[in-house]
């Protein structure tokens, strides 16, 4: 008897062709849809707080925003998916956004996933834990009173951890 090959993805004959696979298992797709999701989601946070700094007067639809990468006024300092120089060397020095408020001397890095449902809780410890030397270093260079990572998880399938809000 032979297996039912309809069950298996028609492209890759791998795996089972379910929404997952498709969104975020799928080699072809998973690299450049991955990214697109990815990026579409961090201009929209990026926009909302260049908007609330007052550092854009544009309001723009957020599908037609262009980010700079860096925005910057005389109480904000605003990276988008820079390196962070540090005086010593840091693995993880990329966050997709790097929020200076000046006047408070408080830092936020600010970095953005979308993996599987299943996925949600671990990811949102290993974005901390990826960015927390980070963190610590900006503390140091800056001489900031805090730094902060921010993770904002949402998965592919629209799964919203209860972080989220918090977060935002």
């Amino acid at each position: 008897m032979q297996p039912d090959t309809d069950e298996f993805c028609r492209i890759c004959g791998k795996e089972s062709e379910i929404n997952q696979h498709i969104i975020a298992v799928f080699e072809q797709l998973a690299s450049t849809e991955y990214v697109q999701r990815h990026d579409g989601l961090a201009k929209v946070i990026l926009q909302k707080l260049a908007e609330a700094a007052e550092l854009i007067e544009d309001k723009s639809p957020y599908y037609k925003y262009t980010p700079a990468n860096v925005l910057e006024n005389k109480n904000v300092k605003l990276y988008w998916n820079r390196n962070i120089l540090t005086d010593k060397t840091i693995l993880f020095n990329r966050p997709d956004i790097t929020f200076m408020n000046k006047k408070t001397k408080n830092t936020f890095l600010i970095d953005i996933a979308i993996p599987n449902k299943h996925n949600l809780a671990k990811t949102i410890i290993d974005k901390k834990n990826k960015y927390q030397e980070l963190a610590n270093e900006i503390c140091a260079m800056w001489k900031q009173k805090a730094a902060q990572v921010i993770p904002i998880v949402i998965s592919s399938t629209g799964v919203i951890p209860k972080s989220l809000s918090q977060n935002l």
